[in-house]
């Protein structure tokens, strides 16, 4: 009996230490950091301060959104002492002031990612996806994360992934950049021209490609024929207005000392545009249309106008069967809306694009 409650003790010692040796293989008495060491192996760039941020940000998100609905309740009870508000507008005020920011909240919660772990024991290294913890917004995130080539296998250009490019910028105005970002996917964009343009202008350029539809006029026509809509100023109610001090072509006039813009002077009337690139006598200009087209008689095909206008030079072009492509951003009127309207092709980017 004595010999059986002998090794029924040792028993019980060989299991405790058992057992505690296997706490300790998987971090149970470390701090902190060393539990972080021992299952990445290191954690050597990657960062940690960022990946907190953003878990504080999503906190104070959450917070913020329970005092808005603690607000939200008492104003609703407030209000239906006073006068009977109907039942749809109690449902819009819980689908966007309460639904829609609960569910981003919960969905930055869950992309939240650690580094990913390559190697041996002996020789460890982390690969980290450069700005995913940065950012809060899901489709930003999505757009940055590099996407695996389909077969697995490293692509024609020598990589094994598809890397979406954002300017450096992008990572300084990350709250313009997710307000840009945060839309609901397949509906219609926001009407958020100007701050698209504030990002471009800022270095934030490209912008990363969103996955939704662009808004047109509500009050669209048919567009006049090419052979008239070279040299006559577009339909109003196909631009919106909403962007801008003016809400007509009228009101863009060289007049109007409050049109929105100072840049281009006339460039949206007609019978100034119409001698610019022709003579050098009423409108100052670098050089003319047929000194451009002296450079190679014959030959030249296409070509590139950049700066704020409304595509005249592109309009000239166009009758010497030259294709031209011009630039322009809507600084305070719409330039690109104009140019298209007129039956040329407008290319949306920035100078240092």
């Amino acid at each position: 009996m004595s010999s059986f409650q002998f090794v029924l003790g040792w028993l019980v010692i060989f299991v405790s230490l058992s057992t505690l040796f296997s706490f300790y293989s998987v971090g149970f008495f470390m701090h902190d950091e060393d539990i972080c060491r021992h299952f990445y192996g290191a954690y050597d760039g990657f960062d940690i301060k960022s990946l907190t941020a953003r878990v504080d940000e999503v906190l104070n998100k959450m917070e913020a959104l329970q005092n808005k609905l603690e607000l939200t309740v008492k104003q609703m009870d407030k209000n239906k002492l006073r006068s009977n508000i109907p039942r749809l507008e109690y449902k819009r005020l819980l689908e966007e002031e309460v639904i829609r920011p609960l569910s981003s909240a919960q969905i930055a919660l869950r992309q939240i990612r650690l580094p990913r772990v390559e190697g041996t024991t002996t020789v460890t290294t982390i690969k980290e996806d450069p700005l995913i913890n940065a950012f809060v917004i899901e489709e930003i995130r999505k757009y940055i994360t590099p996407k695996v080539n389909r077969n697995g296998n490293v692509n024609v250009y020598g990589a094994p992934m598809i890397y979406n490019t954002i300017g450096h910028s992008c990572v300084l105005m990350k709250k313009e950049l997710e307000e840009y970002m945060d839309y609901d996917i397949g509906s219609y964009c926001k009407d958020d021209w100007n701050l698209a343009q504030k990002l471009m202008i800022y270095g934030c350029d490209p912008l990363p490609r969103r996955r939704c539809l662009t808004r047109a006029s509500k009050l669209y026509r048919k567009p006049y024929p090419i052979d008239k809509s070279l040299w006559e100023i577009p339909d109003g109610r196909n631009v919106r207005w909403s962007n801008y001090k003016c809400r007509n072509f009228e009101c863009l006039s060289s007049k109007n000392p409050k049109r929105g813009y100072t840049k281009c002077t006339g460039c949206f009337e007609m019978d100034k545009e119409k001698v610019k690139w022709v003579t050098n006598s009423s409108v100052s200009v670098d050089f003319v249309i047929k000194d451009v087209l002296a450079i190679k008689p014959g030959e030249i095909r296409i070509g590139l106008d950049y700066g704020v206008g409304t595509g005249t030079f592109a309009a000239r072009m166009r009758e010497q069967n030259v294709t031209i492509i011009s630039t322009a951003l809507n600084l305070g009127a719409p330039f690109s809306e104009t140019i298209a309207l007129r039956g040329l092709i407008p290319l949306y980017v920035t100078l240092n694009q």
